[in-house]
């Protein structure tokens, strides 16, 4: 007797099920004395002992094949079971034997209902054992299939594992295809329709025909596969190598000293050995930075390459382009000498840019005020060129193809940053001028009149000594012949009394007292440290006594006209 009913009902194999795990068959399923239920409370009925059920309730128990069972508690613990008591029957009753189908299942009718209640079934009314509350797994939609005989059994076929949510494992929602194999399905085409798991007989007609489709997802799989472990493989080795380049290998270099094509380089102020690579490997003269960085730190003289034009060659070696940069036959800069005044520095942006003459100059007269000159260099009064002393002697990358106006700007913005850096706007008070713009002015003059750099110290006391209120002996007037040949254009050492004496134009200092309107040139280094510190000897005249390089001095008016006559024996006067 089954907890469902009279009769050798169907084993219960769901793991869920109270009874999961009973090793026994034919309904013999409790003793009468052993049976609990309900929290192990004992069982009585009125009518009668508890009634063992046998064969479809014709009072004889029976098991398939009359074997007998173990028998368990309802903990599934095995217990010695008791002698059943039978009701003694005088007749037994005849009743029809139950045929099944090839698959082992009960068909036809049978002379009673064994599930059907009575009034001595100590089963039919009363509650299921176990706790009412469990469900039916046999009577739901979603129930599991109704089992079959011990001698039928087989094992419980695995379960099919649930599809991802992240990708497709395929038509039959099983295993993927990549891993599937064949097209054997699953090796089992030779076992029998009855023996296949019922998953496949609900289902199984929608898996055949398929192989080819598996083994066609199953190459493209592969090529995927070895596509994304290819190209990862590919990358780490590229980075690997280009790490082990960078930390260990050796520059990539050309070898020689060109290939015949020469390039012009131009090279930003400031520069650094990198900047400088970067500059020459984007021009094709070397081929990588850290080559020509290695052969900088390399030659000794290596950082004394300096801003500006190079003429190069492409493709040359990293070591021989370090060289070649610290010739002066590779310099193609544009060099403005130590007090060149500004007429002839146009003239010679006009060349390097290889525009008409008078170019650059325009520029300068109509668009100066465009070019940057600080608040200090501007609105003075009788200046004949606002630019003079701001194009700064030095070199600059000037080629064909550049404005005059940008080349300008360049040499402003140099002057500017200089007299900024030896700050001239508070040294010209302490120096007894009016603001920055005399200062450069007098820096000017000592660069003009003064022959070499070891008297500039000397002429720029002279200057100032005669600006003095006090001064008597040429009573505040410079009297410089470089003032008078500025105004007109010229670099005359003869020049007559007269002529000098008559002509009244501010610039000229021999009628005018104290400074020209503003600079006569542009001076260099030398000139504006000496403007800056000029000597405290006393000195007040000089004379060029050979006419060009060499420089005396004197205190007095006597000692000047001595210096004068040793002047004029030179001349042969």
């Amino acid at each position: 007797m089954t907890e469902y009913g009279r009769g050798p009902g169907s084993e219960p194999w769901h793991p869920d099920d109270p009874l999961y795990g009973d090793g026994g068959w034919g309904g013999q399923q409790a003793a009468q004395q052993a049976q609990q239920s309900y929290g192990g409370q004992p069982q009585y009925h009125p009518q009668q002992s508890q009634q063992q059920y046998g064969d479809w309730g014709t009072g004889e128990q029976h098991g398939y094949g009359d074997q007998s069972y173990p028998q368990y508690d309802e903990y599934g613990q095995q217990y010695a079971p008791q002698q059943p008591q039978h009701q003694q029957h005088q007749a037994p009753q005849q009743h029809q034997q139950p045929q099944y189908d090839q698959n082992g299942w009960p068909t036809g009718s049978y002379p009673q209902d064994p599930y059907a209640g009575g009034p001595q079934d100590p089963y039919a009314q009363q509650p299921a054992p176990y706790g009412g509350e469990q469900s039916d797994y046999y009577g739901t939609p979603e129930a599991y299939p109704p089992p079959e005989p011990p001698g039928r059994r087989r094992p419980e076929p695995e379960r099919e594992p649930e599809p991802g949510t992240d990708w497709d494992p395929g038509p039959d929602q099983g295993e993927h295809a990549f891993f599937a194999g064949g097209d054997d399905e699953d090796g089992r085409d030779g076992e029998p329709d009855d023996r296949r798991g019922r998953g496949e007989r609900r289902g199984g007609g929608d898996r055949r025909g398929g192989g080819k489709e598996k083994k066609r997802r199953s190459g493209l799989a592969c090529l995927v596969v070895v596509a994304v472990f290819g190209g990862g493989l590919a990358g780490v080795s590229y980075f690997g190598y280009q790490f082990y380049q960078d930390r260990f290998g050796s520059a990539p270099d050309f070898a020689g000293s060109g290939n015949g094509e020469q390039v012009t380089v131009t090279i930003p102020k400031g520069s650094g050995g990198y900047a400088i690579g970067q500059v020459l490997k984007k021009t094709g003269v070397v081929k990588s930075v850290d080559a020509f960085v290695a052969a900088q730190a390399a030659n000794p003289d290596g950082k004394n390459i300096q801003d500006g034009v190079y003429t190069l060659q492409k493709e040359m070696s990293a070591a021989s382009a370090v060289e070649l940069m610290l010739s002066p036959k590779s310099r193609d800069n544009l060099i403005i000498a130590e007090g060149k005044r500004n007429a002839a520095v146009y003239e010679l942006i006009d060349a390097r840019l290889e525009v008409e003459k008078g170019t650059t100059a325009k520029v300068a007269e109509t668009r100066w005020k465009t070019l940057g000159l600080p608040d200090w260099a501007v609105n003075h009064p009788n200046v004949k060129d606002p630019l003079e002393g701001f194009l700064f002697p030095s070199s600059y990358a000037v080629a064909k193809g550049q404005k005059p106006e940008d080349v300008l700007k360049q040499m402003v913005a140099r002057a500017t940053e200089k007299y900024e850096s030896l700050d001239f706007e508070t040294k010209a008070k302490s120096l007894g001028l009016e603001g920055p713009w005399e200062l450069v002015t007098v820096a000017s003059l000592v660069q003009a009149e003064g022959k070499t750099h070891d008297d500039f110290r000397k002429m720029s006391e002279v200057i100032y000594n005669r600006l003095k209120p006090t001064n008597t002996e040429t009573n505040q007037k410079l009297q410089f012949d470089s003032t008078f040949n500025y105004l007109l254009g010229q670099s005359e050492i003869d020049i007559s009394e007269s002529e000098i004496n008559s002509n009244p134009d501010p610039y000229n200092t021999y009628t005018n007292k104290g400074l020209p309107p503003g600079p006569i040139g542009n001076p260099g280094d030398d000139a504006l440290q000496a403007a800056l510190k000029p000597t405290r000897d006393g000195w007040m005249y000089f004379v060029a006594t050979d006419g060009m390089d060499k420089t005396e001095f004197a205190k007095t008016i006597a000692e000047h006209q001595r210096l004068v006559d040793k002047f004029n024996a030179s001349r042969g006067n």
